[in-house]
């Protein structure tokens, strides 16, 4: 190895030669470029080079070659300005770094062929530079990864931009789709390719006039063919406009090819379809129109199951308007009546819950304005009715979901009609949606409001019905959903004993049936909290130590149970150290595996405890799987 890289050190001597012959390095800091370089040899001879190895290389060779190009500017100017004849001619250091590079680049990728990413990077170098290995790396890159769309995308656009050169790169793209039929990319950009040459054709024709015909003769004979009239008569004779008709069939032709091509290799991809037609409303073709009609035609024959195809022809009435962007300003009440209808006959064919919400959403979006309140007049009228059946419609076929039922109640409240919203709630919480969280929440929390907001009606009958209610959500919603139940519970009846009472004993209920959580709510801690916050320490103790009881108490709750004796311990609390030690031993005989665990007792005892405990558990932590990270923490100094 050691010979290798000193055999490619000696042959960049006559490079070093010539940098300091020119005055562009001094003697150190052509040793400085030798030492750096023979670093980054060393680390390519290796059994293993990384990648990072070859780009560290490239970035300092090229950072390098850049500082050398800008000192021969400098000198360059020196020599201008002395009005010296002397002038600074190329010699071999004006070729070596970008040499150098390329030969580092082209290892890399040999040793990394399936780094399309590095091959890329390869080929953005070729094309600033000029080197003249664009083609060759192209070719190389496309027999590697003939799979990838992107790479004959990037070919064909090297081939149309860089060398103008049409026809190599409509081969490289037609060459692209044999090899990946089935890239949406390929067969778009394909299009977009012609269709852009078509253009410039056209231009060059306008701006010539006759004289494009002798120039272009020997290209593209079906462009170029002469067209007689039925006398015999040249279509010459005709006006400049009907020439450049020609122009507009022909690329009428070329979309109808490459659409027919496209449908038939992907017959299910929605979203090639809509960029085909975005493309053709884009460009002035000839009978573009129908062109249009037949894209939409097979477009409905094909994905009129799918929800998303009749959003898409929903907006597509709207012209101007942008799913994402709500209803915009311009869009005339012909428009919006024309989507809707496209949204009914959609309920019609597709009958599910996601056409139901996105027909509501539409509707919404017309109905509340940009400030989100809803300003009721004659046209919000109208479509506040719409929306409402469409919700009727909803619940009476069973497409109900949780989404459109919270949305449903949500409406009777932003149109002001409480009553209806709680009477609406209610039948929804009753039928298939009993164990939708959002749905219950969003009862309670309107049952909570009516309680708050009428003093007459504050007595402990109507506290006895918002607690039933509550009681019911909590035992119908799973556990791991009901968090924002518990709390809001939890928060309403902190200052009711018996109900808080009574919330804190089914808790202990629902974790002993469910479980506890290690990753997501915990119940159990969010209980201790509100004790803690609500009674203090020494009763969140009692009800954490229920907790404990129960089989596998999660690990959250351990933490939280820690936490509260540390931050009472820290204050000089001895018997608050000792349950926090006992805490931690109870936890470890479950959780000995959680690096994290063991850090955290550490750190304890190198706070609160003495060195004997310290060593203690960090001797345990070292026996255990996950002890490396006890060590390599910067948080734990040992």
């Amino acid at each position: 190895m050691a010979d290798t890289v000193q055999y490619r050190l000696e042959r960049m001597v006559e490079e070093l030669d010539d940098l300091e012959r020119r005055g562009l390095f001094t003697r150190r800091e052509i040793a400085e470029i030798v030492k750096q370089r023979r670093k980054f040899e060393y680390r390519l001879k290796r059994p293993s080079p990384l990648k990072q190895d070859y780009l560290a290389y490239i970035d300092y060779e090229t950072q390098l070659d850049t500082l050398r190009r800008l000192r021969k500017k400098s000198v360059s100017r020196d020599l201008d300005k002395k009005k010296d004849s002397k002038r600074v001619k190329l010699s071999v250091s004006d070729f070596a770094g970008v040499s150098r590079i390329v030969e580092i680049y082209r290892l890399a990728v040999l040793r990394y062929k399936g780094d399309v990413d590095l091959w890329l990077r390869y080929l953005e170098f070729c094309r600033e530079r000029s080197n003249g290995r664009m083609k060759k790396v192209l070719a190389q890159l496309i027999r590697f990864h003939p799979k990838v769309p992107g790479v004959w995308i990037y070919a064909a656009a090297w081939e149309f931009d860089h060398n103008l050169n049409v026809a190599a790169a409509r081969a490289l793209m037609q060459s692209g789709l044999r090899v990946c039929p089935t890239s949406e990319d390929l067969w778009v950009e394909y299009l977009r390719m012609e269709l852009t040459y078509l253009n410039k054709l056209k231009a060059r024709k306008i701006a010539l006039g006759e004289e494009w015909r002798d120039d272009n003769k020997d290209l593209f004979v079906s462009l170029d063919e002469e067209r007689k009239n039925g006398d015999g008569s040249n279509t010459d004779n005709k006006e400049s406009e009907d020439k450049v008709d020609i122009f507009k069939e022909q690329g009428l032709n070329i979309l109808q090819a490459v659409y027919s091509g496209a449908v038939e290799a992907l017959p299910l991809n929605f979203s090639l379809r809509e960029r085909l037609l975005e493309i053709l409303e884009a460009t002035d073709l000839a009978n573009s129109e129908d062109m249009r009609e037949r894209i939409l035609s097979d477009m409905k024959r094909d994905f009129s199951k799918d929800p998303k195809y009749w959003e898409w022809l929903a907006r597509l009435e709207l012209r101007n308007s942008k799913s994402d962007e709500g209803i915009s300003d311009d869009v005339t009440l012909k428009q919006l009546q024309k989507a809707v209808k496209v949204y009914e006959e959609a309920l019609e064919v597709v009958p599910c819950s996601v056409m139901f919400d996105l027909y509501t959403k539409f509707l919404m979006d017309i109905i509340v304005p940009k400030d989100g309140n809803v300003q009721l007049c004659d046209c919000t009228e109208d479509w506040i009715s719409h929306l409402l059946t469409a919700y009727e419609k909803a619940k009476l076929v069973g497409c109900m979901s949780e989404d459109l039922a919270c949305k449903y109640a949500s409406l009777h409240l932003q149109l002001g009609r409480f009553d209806e919203a709680r009477k609406l709630a209610g039948e929804l919480c009753s039928g298939d949606l009993s164990n939708s969280s959002q749905l219950w929440l969003l009862r309670a929390s309107m049952e909570i409001r009516h309680f708050t907001k009428d003093v007459l009606s504050q007595s402990k009958a109507s506290l006895d019905s918002i607690f039933f209610l509550v009681r019911d959500a909590l035992t119908k919603v799973p556990l791991s959903k009901s968090e924002e139940l518990w709390l809001m519970a939890l928060k309403f009846f902190a200052l009711e004993k018996d109900y808080s009472d009574k919330l804190v004993e089914m808790s202990i209920t629902a974790v002993a049936k469910g479980g506890g959580s290690d990753y997501g709510f915990s119940l159990s801690s969010a209980v201790v909290n509100f004790i803690l916050h609500k009674d203090g320490i020494h009763d969140a103790r009692k009800i954490y130590e229920r907790f404990l009881a129960l089989p596998h108490p999660d690990l959250s709750l351990y933490r939280k149970c820690i936490e509260l004796e540390q931050n009472v311990a820290s204050l000089g609390d001895k018997q608050c150290l000792v349950n926090a030690r006992k805490l931690y031993e109870s936890a470890l005989s479950t959780y000995d595996q959680d690096s994290s665990l063991w850090r955290d007792y550490y750190s304890m005892e190198i706070k609160l405890g003495t060195s004997e405990t310290a060593n203690a558990v960090h001797w345990r932590a070292r026996k255990t799987h996950n002890a490396a990270a006890l060590i390599a923490s910067p948080d734990v100094v040992l």
